[in-house]
């Protein structure tokens, strides 16, 4: 009869990984609900619902079984504007931390493997940029090249890689000290092969994590400038700019506020907890459990 420790002991730390998140329930509620708002938003198109018909004799209504969500002052359905905002919102927040993740990986493990002198100047020029106010410069970019999606994505992602890249460094800085690199060192494995074969594949773990923690940071930005007006224009919209428009008639028609505020706030809570659930799962101080 096998035991369940003995099944531990054959299991593969990707399944010991896998068991430990499943047992995460803030983690599984996380995930189930992206999926539910991640395939709303992008499977918007085909609902019957646009955003971009507008009644202006109708106004702004409460929810009703007409409008599930209600309309906005022009009359426009507030659950089509929400679902194709989210489309914007969750697409800039992936984009732009893919960006992020290219950036800081490439530029840590540069920095990490090569050690010495380049290390310390590519470090030095990060501890420079992590002085700027992040904010103000994706601001200044955007106001000095134009407002359009694809600036949006690289301007983010350009000021979010800096974390990124002190991760890896440090993790290629240990990893480059095991055992088996120094092998494949003395065995005469190029530089290129041992970065990429033995030192890349052993820090996904810590990169994995980091990314899902920082795209509720990126949505989070990217909401705050189309807040200020600087993100998406109109007539396309983003949470953040419905939360603006709705900041702007709360007192009178608060529903415009409050559905774009919770969607917004669920998703981050909901990508937190996958990005705990996920840190804990792939901790190495559980692979004995």
């Amino acid at each position: 009869m096998t035991t369940p420790a003995a099944t531990a002991i054959h299991a593969s730390p990707g399944q010991l990984a896998w068991r430990r998140l499943r047992a995460n329930r803030a983690a599984i509620a996380g995930m189930v609900f992206l999926a539910l708002i991640g395939a709303a938003c992008f499977a918007a198109p085909l609902l019957p619902l646009d955003p971009g018909i507008q009644n202006l004799a109708r106004g702004a209504t409460t929810p009703s079984a007409a409008n599930w969500l209600g309309t906005d002052t022009l009359g426009r359905d507030l659950l089509a504007r929400l679902l194709y905002g989210g489309r914007i919102s969750l697409l800039v927040g992936i984009a732009a931390t893919l960006v992020s993740l290219l950036i800081g990986t490439a530029y840590g493990a540069l920095a990490g493997y090569a050690g010495g002198r380049v290390d310390r100047l590519l470090m030095r020029l990060v501890d420079i940029l992590y002085a700027m106010p992040f904010t103000v410069f994706v601001i200044v970019l955007i106001v000095a090249f134009g407002q359009s999606l694809l600036l949006l994505f690289i301007a983010i992602g350009a000021v979010e890689w800096l974390t990124m890249a002190r991760i890896v460094r440090g993790q290629v800085l240990f990893i480059k000290q095991q055992t088996y690199v120094t092998a494949a060192r003395v065995l005469g494995f190029s530089r290129r092969r041992i970065l990429l074969r033995h030192i890349l594949p052993n820090i996904i773990g810590p990169v994995v994590v980091y990314t899902t923690l920082t795209v509720p940071r990126v949505i989070l930005l990217e909401s705050f400038l189309s807040f200020l007006g600087l993100g998406v224009q109109p007539p396309a919209s983003t949470w953040g700019s419905l939360i603006r428009d709705g900041a702007e008639a709360m007192e009178t028609f608060p529903w415009l506020l409050i559905f774009p505020a919770l969607a917004l706030s669920i998703t981050l809570f909901a990508l937190n907890f996958v990005g705990d659930g996920l840190r804990d799962a792939l901790d190495p101080r559980y692979q004995s459990d």
